[in-house]
């Protein structure tokens, strides 16, 4: 993260430097209003680690960067995906060298360091998914296992009661985070604290985590929690408070292994199609229906 946000700083500089004109007209493409706005914002690249807290906003035919969103890898995960490419593919170089020059046994290195690149590549994967039409149906926000099916106190939800679901992902699955639900969004709260294996007991209470509420067009709530695991360090949620959502969309990611949590009103009586230890697939799968 340090290293791309070094890397704005230079970008931005030399737009400035060399290219006043496109910095010019991107601030008259720039929508929105950010008072005394501490971010520097010249482009929509510029809006990656800040969309969700500024007022500044690009319109689609204005975002000349969509295409980085359409290659099939995560656009919030391309800086490592680079970064792990060059560090991995210099190691890789240097041990096939040596490898050819002094003992065949240094191949091994190379073939680890591939292993661990095509897993780079596998983790950053952002596929497209069919996306339930069905009004009454609730998506997985995640891909991975379902750990749990319960219910557990919230005085957030009527009666003080919620019925929660969560998802573990492995280092193995996609880690782009989806919408279960369509509606407005109603709260973005920030928790920081430990990283216990997301699979630990306590981590639903312990670790560090990012909350979203989401109110339906019923105005009922549903939650969905992004929870950090033992790898995992670094919690990406880009939406706005009072954003209009619809279902299945992306709304960010957690890099490296973690957990994801959805909840809804126990009061409701929803009816779950899934059970612990099923795999489930990011807005593809029905975790439940919701009573109209």
């Amino acid at each position: 993260m340090n290293l791309e946000l070094a890397w704005g700083r230079f970008r931005r500089a030399t737009l400035r430097l060399l290219r006043p004109g496109y910095v010019r007209a991107m601030a008259s493409k720039r929508q929105g209003e950010c008072p005394h706005c501490p971010h520097d914002i010249i482009d929509p690249r510029d809006l990656k680690y800040w969309r969700n807290v500024c007022g500044f906003w690009f319109r689609p035919k204005d975002d000349h960067f969509q295409w980085r969103g359409q290659i099939g890898f995560a656009r919030a995960g391309l800086a490592e995906l680079l970064i792990f490419t060059l560090l991995l593919g210099a190691i890789a170089g240097s041990l096939s060298a040596a490898a050819a020059l002094l003992h065949w046994a240094l191949w091994i290195g190379v073939a680890a360091a591939l292993l661990v690149w095509l897993e780079v590549v596998w983790f950053f994967r952002d596929p497209e998914r069919a996306i339930p039409a069905d009004t009454q149906a609730l998506v997985s926000p995640a891909d991975g296992t379902v750990t749990h099916v319960e219910e557990v106190d919230d005085a957030d939800f009527p009666g003080g009661r919620a019925l929660r679901i969560s998802i573990f992902l492995s280092i193995f699955n996609v880690h782009v985070n989806r919408l279960p639900r369509e509606g407005r969004v109603t709260g973005l709260r920030y928790y920081p604290g430990a990283f216990l294996d997301a699979r630990h007991s306590d981590c639903a209470q312990r670790n560090e985590q990012l909350w979203i509420d989401l109110q339906e067009p019923s105005g009922r709530l549903v939650r969905v929690k992004q929870i950090s695991g033992a790898i995992a360090r670094r919690i990406v949620c880009w939406l706005k408070l009072g954003e209009e959502v619809k279902k299945g969309e992306r709304l960010g990611m957690i890099k490296f292994g973690s957990r994801t949590d959805v909840l809804v009103a126990a009061s409701d009586r929803p009816k779950v199609l899934v059970k612990v230890g099923d795999k489930v697939r990011g807005a593809a799968t029905v975790l439940l229906f919701l009573n109209q």
